[in-house]
């Protein structure tokens, strides 16, 4: 009796390959850009949706992606970096008074934009955009040269995992001062 051995699933970039003959229009599909976040219920007033390799199976080696970001009035993306690709947004709605990124020069770089304009982020840079009206919500476009950008958040990075006396000693700050900080930004178990 022969033993038919099971298929191997091949991955490329962590992200299983499809046969080709499994491949259907949902793999390439993904419509959780059309629809505007409520950014006005988070805690910063932004709110980021993204469609990367995790949703959308057919970006599996492309390099591409991109996310929805919407802002409530006066709403603010944290300073953040994306390790493994570079940014550029487009303004579809309202106007971004900020958005910026910093050098590893600690110079800044930043700009007001408008609906319809364009601001680029490269890669690995600190950077953060920020919703100018007091009244109007802004939404952006992002496309990223990666299937998988990743975030990480300064603040929660930094106030999430680093011991308290690392902190207490970087930033000059009393030890009471530190542990009301980290106490908002500890890590989900």
């Amino acid at each position: 009796m022969r033993v038919q051995k099971a298929p191997i699933a091949v991955k490329v970039n962590g992200y299983t390959c499809k046969d080709t003959t499994q491949v259907t229009p949902q793999d390439f599909y993904f419509q959780g850009l059309a629809t505007a976040g409520a950014a006005s219920n988070t805690s910063t007033g932004a709110i980021v949706i993204g469609a990367t390799v995790e949703k959308l199976p057919g970006l599996n080696t492309l390099g591409l992606s991109m996310s929805r970001i919407d802002y409530a009035p006066n709403g603010l993306n944290p300073p953040h970096v994306h390790p493994r690709a570079s940014e550029i947004i487009y303004v579809l709605e309202g106007q971004l008074y900020y958005v910026g990124f910093v050098t590893t020069a600690g110079k800044l770089v930043a700009k007001h934009i408008n609906k319809g304009e364009v601001f680029v982020l490269p890669k690995g840079l600190l950077h953060f955009q920020k919703n100018v009206a007091k009244s109007a919500p802004a939404s952006v476009i992002a496309a990223f040269d990666s299937q998988l950008p990743g975030t990480q958040s300064l603040v929660c990075s930094l106030f999430g995992a680093l011991p308290e006396d690392i902190l207490v000693k970087s930033f000059r700050f009393k030890p009471k001062q530190v542990k009301k900080i980290k106490s908002k930004y500890q890590p989900k178990k």
